[in-house]
């Protein structure tokens, strides 16, 4: 019982809100395991660093004896989330979406334990509930309850369309929690409207509701929009160790440590020191290898770390980038300059065209890390960042915000 005050505080690490936190001190009390849901959407093939923010703690919970249910939305995929979103998703087809949820099911044992983890898919009851059922569990809520969620409601009063099925994505989400008789579930800031309606389902059939825990949205490598595969802008568990770890040192030196709050395993008084470290005069970069040494660890090994490390510092300290690279300046109207225009600016290529045909090609890396969307957009943070352009080519690019005049 002493315990619950310390296993409270760890649970609550690194999370934006637990709705409610005496409602978890009191399952807690009751000595036995917990069901601890997460869901995830197959839209794309690869889980990315962004995902791990929820499984880290899905971790947590499993380390202390808990039972983890990674729900793969299989059905919900199909329907599309539109949390946070201006417009209406595409719809997957159900051949695209089988297809990136058996990638899931191997990449998600990469940070969870596979024998002590309850692997479901959504379609297996949603499947079985016929047009009757669906409107049964559409008929316990209003127009006006769905009108709260911040998204729908700006495009209602933009008059931008809400399509009907939409407003069963939160209620079929709910529904899970219903199924499985979760005790907690975990997601996103994002997904807060949804995992509410989790527990007003579960209350409306008589079940205790579940605790909601809502996680940071991680940024992505421009630090300014959410890790998405769409934008370009992540780091997939898959990614080979040499890419990962090169994407992890382009990140800003600020926000790295929002990376390891939200990423690394280290203790918060470990990250706490390393931050004094620097404000004392360490050099941050030093800091940022260990982060990626961690991460890399992870998901490849400790000996394809050291290999990544070394093939970094090889490449950086000695040789094949010029030592005497000059620093250029690049400046942006606004907070970010598309990637195209950043390597004609720094005499990279001869013109845009150029560049989006060969970072199509994979002929373009930014500190190390191959480029990957030809419409990646870099932050105008000041950041010192080395482009490269196939073998020979290197610019050391500092971007900067235009002062205005």
């Amino acid at each position: 019982m002493s315990q619950i005050p310390e296993q409270l505080r760890e649970y609550a690490r690194g999370a934006d809100e637990v709705l409610r936190e005496d409602e978890l001190a009191a399952k807690l009390k009751k000595g036995r395991p917990l069901r601890i849901k997460a869901g995830f959407d197959p839209t794309a093939p690869d889980l990315h660093l962004g995902h791990t923010v929820l499984l880290n703690k899905m971790r947590q919970f499993q380390a202390s004896g808990h039972e983890v249910i990674f729900l793969i939305g299989d059905f919900t995929a199909m329907i599309g989330d539109p949390s946070g979103k201006s417009a209406t998703r595409p719809v997957l087809t159900r051949e695209e979406i089988q297809a990136n949820a058996a990638t899931y099911a191997d990449q998600v044992y990469k940070v969870l334990d596979r024998s002590r983890t309850r692997l479901e898919f959504n379609s297996s009851w949603m499947s079985r509930i016929d047009a009757a059922g669906l409107a049964g569990l559409m008929s316990r809520h209003t127009v006006a309850r769905m009108l709260e969620r911040d998204d729908f409601k700006k495009r209602f009063e933009s008059n931008r369309p809400i399509a009907m099925h939409e407003f069963v994505y939160p209620i079929v989400q709910g529904h899970d929690s219903v199924v499985l008789e979760a005790d907690v579930e975990l997601g996103g800031t994002d997904q807060k409207f949804n995992l509410l309606m989790g527990r007003q389902m579960q209350q409306s059939a008589g079940q205790d509701p579940q605790v909601v825990i809502t996680m940071p949205l991680l940024e992505g490598l421009d630090g300014v929009q959410k890790m998405s595969k769409s934008l370009g802008n992540y780091i997939g568990i898959a990614d080979e160790p040499g890419d990962m770890f090169g994407k992890l040192m382009s990140i800003s030196d600020e926000l790295m440590w929002r990376y390891f709050d939200l990423l690394s395993f280290r203790s918060l008084d470990e990250v706490r020191s390393l931050r004094q470290s620097v404000e004392d005069g360490a050099n941050p970069r030093d800091v940022k290898m260990s982060l990626a040494d961690e991460i890399v660890a992870r998901f490849h090994g400790a000996a394809a770390a050291r290999t990544a490390r070394d093939g970094f510092i090889a490449r950086h300290r000695h040789g094949e980038i010029p030592a005497d690279l000059p620093e250029q300046l690049v400046t942006a109207d606004g907070d970010r300059l598309a990637i195209g225009y950043v390597l004609q600016q720094a005499g990279l290529v001869t013109s845009t065209s150029e560049a989006l045909r060969l970072v199509a090609q994979g002929g373009v890396k930014v500190d190390g890390a191959r480029v990957e969307n030809p419409r990646l957009e870099l932050p105008a943070d000041g950041a010192r960042r080395i482009f490269q352009v196939g073998k020979r080519r290197f610019a050391c690019v500092r971007i900067e915000p235009r002062k205005k005049k």
